[in-house]
């Protein structure tokens, strides 16, 4: 893993998979520094070697789409970032977070898929009989996962498991808030030219308000299809799914508990990053 850089005033507390923590020195509980590395993950695996220019590229993404999104709270504040991470950090306000990946699908396909051909169903979620990798779905679904901790695998669950961990209340606002940012975004997206396909969301509470944290419709957390080839019948894809192809091809999953991840080709990593600067440049209108 690509080690952390030091931050003057800060203090390293923790590492995901791609993103660094750090807590002010200054003694400021209520306050986070979180730095997005240029580290790619895949199959609940950190891989070799990064995506270069991937943090800033998904820091100024999400700052983007927190602004688009600015009728729903977030976790992000105004206080200026240190030089050390300038381009690739958000200051943000600490949050008591909800142990819930809020997954939202508006068409079925990837993991969902699967679920929907064994079940049909998708994390309890009734689905029509006679759908297709790639349909859309009548109406978007939510279709939660229990966080796992680094290097385990998430958990998808039904809502009636969302309201044992976190209450009723709490279960329903993160379902009906989630399904309203995704409704609002796939419209955004859809006016660039662009499907938004699933996402997931991370929401924690700040004095009793359900506040969206973490990072927001990346090409790490979403996935994008372009519009033009999906009405030709392809699934041109802006996320890791490039990563996750060469992976699955090159690392069968009967092995991956017992043996790690090869290396990523230059081929692989370059086309990926050059689709992480697309999605940017479509979405936000700007040069990546």
């Amino acid at each position: 893993m690509t080690s952390v850089v030091p931050v003057p005033g800060w203090e390293h507390v923790y590492s995901g998979k791609v993103r660094d923590l750090y807590r002010p020195l200054d003694g400021d509980a209520d306050r986070l520094l979180v730095v997005a590395s240029d580290r790619v993950s895949a199959f609940d695996h950190v891989l070799e070697p990064g995506i270069p220019g991937k943090g800033s590229l998904l820091t100024g993404l999400s700052l983007w789409w927190f602004g688009e999104l600015a009728e729903f709270p977030s976790h992000v504040l105004p206080d200026a970032v240190p030089d050390e991470a300038a381009g690739r950090a958000m200051v943000v306000k600490r949050l008591r977070m909800y142990p819930i990946e809020c997954v939202v699908r508006g068409y079925l396909t990837g993991s969902g898929w699967v679920e929907y051909q064994r079940d049909q169903a998708v994390c309890g979620v009734p689905l029509p009989a006679g759908l297709r990798d790639g349909d859309r779905l009548p109406q978007p679904i939510f279709t939660p996962a229990f966080k796992a901790e680094l290097g385990a695998h998430d958990e998808n669950i039904t809502f009636g498991r969302v309201i044992e961990l976190v209450g009723g209340d709490a279960a329903e606002a993160l379902r009906s808030t989630s399904l309203a940012i995704f409704e609002r975004a796939a419209r955004i997206a859809e006016e660039r030219g662009l499907v938004l396909v699933d996402t997931k969301f991370e929401f924690g509470d700040d004095s009793g308000m359900l506040t969206l944290g973490d990072e927001v419709l990346t090409s790490d957390s979403s996935r994008y299809w372009d519009a033009a080839a999906y009405a030709a019948g392809k699934h041109d894809s802006f996320d890791k799914q490039i990563v996750r192809n060469w992976l699955s091809e090159n690392w069968p999953s009967a092995v991956r508990d017992t043996t790690p991840p090869p290396v990523l080709p230059d081929e692989i990593v370059e086309r990926t990053a050059a689709r992480y600067r697309e999605l940017v440049e479509r979405l936000t209108g700007r040069p990546a």
